[in-house]
């Protein structure tokens, strides 16, 4: 039958939410069909009457793509109980929510948007995009140390992937990841020996933080929300 689409696609498309979080949300009997509580793998046409928690899906909502410089102690959560949460921060006036995560120590470049079709493509592991942070830790920065970070390390019993890594002062470096492992630069430093002091993705794929202020935000503009969508 054409014209059908999962239930988890028809919500991310709706700006709602990310695919995965759309299942969470059946999975919780909280998203409704014609009537009747929605299974996961549910399939739906545009003339289908949809309820999450009661209230109908908006599908017609216009697509927004933020950049943002995160602060320290910004949690990348929408969890609204969580006082530190991102959402609550921006005070943005559409739904959003942020592609991916930094942990709340870290600092730099994020991205929000209300298109949830484009979260798994964007983190999509396969599709190895490349984001690019500058670290400095409590000690010197070594050539061994380098060769070490560049090589791989292992962590939560894997061996992180080959990467980029440049010196950029005594306690300063530069890495660029096609990875996500959770904390992982400050996992690999801890391996080695090295404590991070500060942490900041400044580059996304091909978008790069520049001279946007900590705590600010600003609209990606065509070209790249157009890189984005070409290359997730």
């Amino acid at each position: 039958m054409d014209g059908l689409k999962r239930i988890n696609k028809y919500i991310s498309e709706s700006g709602f939410c990310s695919r995965r979080a759309a299942d969470d949300l059946v999975a919780s009997g909280r998203v409704f069909v014609n009537g009747k509580v929605a299974e996961i793998g549910t399939k739906i046409s545009e003339t289908d009457n949809v309820l999450v928690d009661g209230k109908p899906i908006d599908t017609n909502v216009k697509k927004v793509y933020l950049a943002f410089n995160k602060p320290v102690l910004i949690t990348c959560t929408t969890d609204s109980r969580d006082p530190d949460n991102i959402i609550d921060f921006i005070g943005y006036k559409e739904r959003i929510f942020p592609i991916g995560r930094l942990d709340k120590m870290s600092e730099g470049l994020i991205f929000l948007t209300n298109d949830g079709d484009i979260v798994n493509k964007i983190l999509r592991s396969e599709n190895e995009n490349k984001k690019e942070y500058v670290v400095k830790v409590d000690l010197e920065v070594t050539e061994d140390f380098l060769n070490k970070m560049s090589s791989g390390v292992n962590i939560l019993d894997i061996v992180t992937k080959k990467c980029e890594v440049y010196k950029i002062g005594k306690y300063e470096f530069g890495i660029i990841l096609t990875q996500g492992v959770n904390r992982q630069i400050r996992r690999m430093c801890e391996t080695l020996g090295y404590k991070v002091k500060k942490l900041k993705r400044i580059r996304i794929m091909d978008i790069e933080l520049g001279n946007l202020s900590v705590g600010k935000l600003r609209v990606l503009n065509n070209s790249e929300v157009k890189g984005l969508v070409d290359n997730s």
